[in-house]
């Protein structure tokens, strides 16, 4: 979290609860493009909660008091203890939540304060998720929703998959996991329960347990959709969602528009213009799925 200025051995620090290599990569080729070089220009430390929420506030005043010049906080709690470490050092967000609700900013166009960034709003997309699940697998009157409670964005998240329940004529049953054993007991129950769909919401903790559930719902043969494509490129069914990896690459272009010299003020936050729908066929076949030619149609992606 964090970064200093434009100078070679300056750093740049990072609290991030989820970081494959690619995303990693895409951020580092964001703050390339904007004129600052890893390592020649700044340097970046990255700190990680590896899913455990509560030693975010820990982590954030640690990199605080390395004095760092810019924060770059992925995913809402993250950022959440990010600004509530420092009034002075900028801070770059990328979150799946409306930042004006979460209270990161006072508006989009004109944030004020130290705090700026990307807003994916993954966790709008309830409404949309919920109905291809239902196109999917139509004979299902239950939709189990995986959960990690902890994570301050579940309330939101759940609040649109509410809404969406009764238009679909879907009852929702919602299973907490904020560890890997909880996921486990959760795929249990829900089996135990033969509830025949799954949407899993948007959390770094589950995005970095993807394997562990992509793996699960093929065991237990339960039709899923993701809140990130990188789900399905790990063997899940169906994804709907801005990409995760442009949400990085947008990062490093404000942190290093900022060590370049701009506050987070003159940078509005950002919101994706595309959302994306990825599909896994050879899941479907697996899980006796039948993809309507309307929601293969809508594909921006398709593995065979």
């Amino acid at each position: 979290m964090g970064a200093a200025k434009p100078d070679a051995g300056d750093r740049v620090s990072s609290s991030r609860s989820s970081g494959p290599a690619a995303l990693l990569s895409a951020f580092s080729q964001g703050l390339n493009e904007s004129g600052i070089s890893e390592g020649r220009d700044a340097r970046i430390e990255h700190r990680s909660a590896d899913g455990h929420y509560d030693r975010l506030p820990a982590l954030a005043k640690e990199l605080v008091d390395l004095n760092a010049a810019v924060t770059a906080a992925n995913f809402l709690p993250a950022a959440l203890a990010a600004k509530a470490a420092t009034q002075t050092i900028p801070i770059v967000f990328l979150s799946g939540s409306d930042p004006v609700a979460a209270a990161l900013v006072s508006s989009f166009n004109r944030p004020t304060g130290n705090v700026t960034g990307i807003a994916s709003m993954f966790t709008r997309l309830g409404s949309k998720n919920l109905q291809l699940l239902h196109e999917l697998v139509p004979q299902a009157a239950v939709a189990a929703v995986l959960m990690n409670q902890t994570n301050p964005n579940a309330a939101p998240q759940m609040n649109d998959l509410q809404a969406a329940g009764p238009v679909l004529a879907v009852q929702l049953e919602v299973f907490g996991a904020s560890t890997p054993n909880e996921i486990d007991e959760a795929f249990a129950k829900l089996a135990q329960r033969r509830i025949g769909a799954l949407v899993v919401t948007a959390d770094a903790f589950l995005l970095g347990r993807r394997d562990q559930l992509v793996a699960l719902a093929s065991r237990y043969r339960v039709p899923a959709i993701y809140p990130q494509s990188e789900y399905v490129a790990a063997g899940g069914l169906i994804s709907y969602s801005a990409s995760l990896r442009d949400g990085f690459y947008q990062t490093g272009i404000y942190v290093g528009k900022i060590l370049k010299g701009a506050t987070p003020g003159d940078l509005p936050v950002m919101q994706p213009t595309k959302f994306q729908l990825f599909i896994n066929l050879k899941t479907a076949e697996a899980l006796g799925v039948t993809v309507p030619p309307t929601v293969l149609d809508l594909a921006d992606e398709v593995i065979e």
